[in-house]
């Protein structure tokens, strides 16, 4: 079997930014990527840091007036941001939801929703304060971001 070079190996992350782009459409799924890092730059997000974002994003975005159109929520394995997949929102909403989820993580202050042994594979690696200094931040990317930005350089 010869392997395909998949669409996000295509990207030249030597050039992507932190940002919000639309990574592909496949039918009426759209997936985002959540650019949160420069890859091969900044920092990767620690492990407890990125694990909770998870938990609050998905289960914020879940519990959305826009729930319907979440298909998924979760982290890159490179560490640098997360991927959403979206059906039947529009981009400006995919935009507002998640300044909405990242604004909701910043200012998170309780226990980690679904960060139990009976809930959660791995519930002992969480970081609530790290979290939310990285929603923090990504907040500033999303608060600037607008639909025509969604594109990769």
């Amino acid at each position: 079997m010869e392997l395909e070079k998949i669409a996000s190996f295509q990207v030249d992350h030597t050039r992507l930014e932190r940002g919000l782009y639309l990574s592909r459409i496949d039918g009426d799924i759209k997936t985002w990527d959540l650019r949160m890092k420069k890859p091969n730059v900044d920092p990767v997000l620690a492990n407890g840091a990125i694990h909770t974002i998870e938990h609050l994003a998905a289960t914020y975005l879940r519990s959305s007036p826009l729930s319907a159109g979440i298909v998924y929520f979760g982290p890159m394995g490179c560490r640098t941001g997360c991927y959403l997949l979206t059906k039947g929102l529009s981009d400006a909403e995919v935009g507002g939801a998640l300044r909405a989820a990242f604004t909701f993580i910043r200012a998170f202050d309780g226990p980690v929703p679904g960060a139990t042994p009976v809930e959660c594979g791995n519930y002992k690696e969480h970081d609530l304060e790290g979290a939310r200094a990285e929603a923090g931040a990504y907040l500033q990317v999303l608060e600037a971001w607008t639909p025509d930005r969604r594109l990769y350089a």
